[in-house]
């Protein structure tokens, strides 16, 4: 008995921290130049990989191709919307003021540039 009521104790205060967690959402506008980039890995798989592998307390990202937006879900305490819009544009696309940086533009797939 006394190992369940533990367990209980664990379960609600982890999830009581989960829960307590601030988010914030940014949504950058962006030029998407391919129909596909949700079902293609080196489209919209990396911005989202790429945001999120340079970027600690990214919680979701979301790429909506016919918007030309991206909205990113992150804890204020970990990252800031400047640092967001850089992850961005190191992945090769534009994030509002911030310019894709012409490397990252480069090794994009030919579907993914501008024509």
């Amino acid at each position: 008995m006394k190992y369940i009521g533990s367990l209980l104790l664990s379960v609600f205060l982890f999830f009581g921290a989960q829960a307590a967690e601030k988010k914030a959402t940014l949504t950058v506008k962006t030029s998407i130049a391919c129909d596909h980039c949700l079902q293609c890995s080196s489209c919209g798989q990396n911005i989202n990989d790429k945001i999120r592998d340079t970027e600690k307390g990214i919680r979701k990202v979301k790429v909506d191709p016919k918007a030309n937006t991206i909205t990113v879900t992150y804890a204020p305490d970990k990252t800031n919307p400047e640092q967001i819009k850089k992850a961005i544009a190191a992945a090769g696309f534009d994030a509002d003021e911030v310019k894709a940086t012409a490397d990252a533009y480069e090794k994009l797939d030919g579907c993914c540039k501008a024509k």
